[in-house]
This record gives structure tokens, C-alpha cells and sequence, in this order.
């Protein structure tokens, strides 16, 4: 997806209904992507949020367009996706897992790898580094492990004597 003009951020996966109106939970949602108006894609298509009830752990929507429990059935199971544009500005030094997804990363003028997906740890959020030679190493998203995040350029600079990857 990084490839796309548009960048999209996965808000979701639509579960199972709720009710007659063609509303439905959201499993694995990013409650701050699913706003009531918000536009979203599923599959090739594209509905804008109409309702939004339940919480941020178990939140229900309906999307327009989907007004029936068998048209939820048709697309039950698939990623609700919303245009990281229209996401909804994060704090400094924080950003979206879809925006670190494939930057490059070095230590200096050393290659270390390039980043192949954030993970969510108890402690901290971890870069999942995919290094030259196919093995992996983890970089803590924390300042004494990271030096710089350059989003734009696809770049980020880590101190690899911090996190043992020398």
C-alpha cells in the first residue's frame, strides 16, 4: 500500500451484525479512525460512516449503503480502511504503523534493514527490522534506541549499540 498515491490505514475488520439496520461490530479497530462521517473503504468500494454506537474497545457502526443483515454477511470478515489524510493528527515523535511499514533503516552510514512491521509489546511498540541478511531485530520505540523518524524520506536512524544489533 505504500506504493498507492493515497496511503490508507486499516481501521478495522468488519464482524458481526448488529441489529436489523445493516449495522456491525468492529474487530480489531482503531477506535480514533472511526468517527460518525468518516469515509472508509471496503474492498474496492467506498461508504461513509453513518452511525457509530458502542465503545471504543466494541465499536458498532453502519455504514450507507449497507442497510441489511445479509449485506453485512456478504462482507463480514473484510478491513474497513480509512485514508490516512483524513486520520485525525497524532502527538509529536508518534505515528501511524502504516507510516513506518517499509522506511529504511540505518545506524550512521551502516545499512541495518528496513522495517517490516510495528509491534505492540506490554512495554513498548517495537520496530520489526528485516536486516540484509533475512534474519530480524527489534528496535524499541523508545528516544535512546531511536534517533531520528523522517517519514518523507522513508528513514529512520537507530542507535544500534542501544539496542544490541551491532
Amino acid at each position: 500500500m505504500a506504493a498507492e498515491a493515497e496511503q490508507w490505514l486499516q481501521a478495522g475488520r468488519i464482524g458481526r451484525q448488529h441489529g436489523l439496520d445493516g449495522s456491525f461490530y468492529v474487530t480489531r479497530a482503531r477506535p480514533l479512525l472511526l468517527e460518525l462521517g468518516v469515509n472508509v473503504r471496503v474492498q474496492e468500494s467506498e461508504f461513509v460512516i453513518e452511525r457509530r454506537a458502542g465503545t471504543d474497545e466494541k465499536p458498532i457502526l453502519r455504514l450507507g449503503g449497507v442497510s441489511t443483515p445479509e449485506t453485512v454477511e456478504q462482507i463480514r470478515g473484510q478491513a474497513l480502511f480509512c485514508l490516512l489524510a483524513d486520520a485525525p493528527a497524532l502527538g509529536e515523535r508518534e505515528w501511524w504503523a502504516e507510516e513506518l511499514e517499509g522506511c529504511s533503516v540505518t545506524d550512521g552510514a551502516t545499512t541495518v534493514g528496513e522495517v517490516s512491521r510495528l509491534l505492540v509489546l506490554p512495554s513498548c511498540e517495537v520496530l520489526e527490522v528485516k536486516r540484509p541478511d533475512g534474519t530480524e531485530l527489534l528496535v524499541p520505540m523508545v528516544s535512546d534506541a531511536i534517533r531520528s523518524v523522517d517519514v518523507e524520506q522513508r528513514k529512520i536512524e537507530v542507535n544500534l549499540a542501544f539496542v544490541g544489533g551491532a
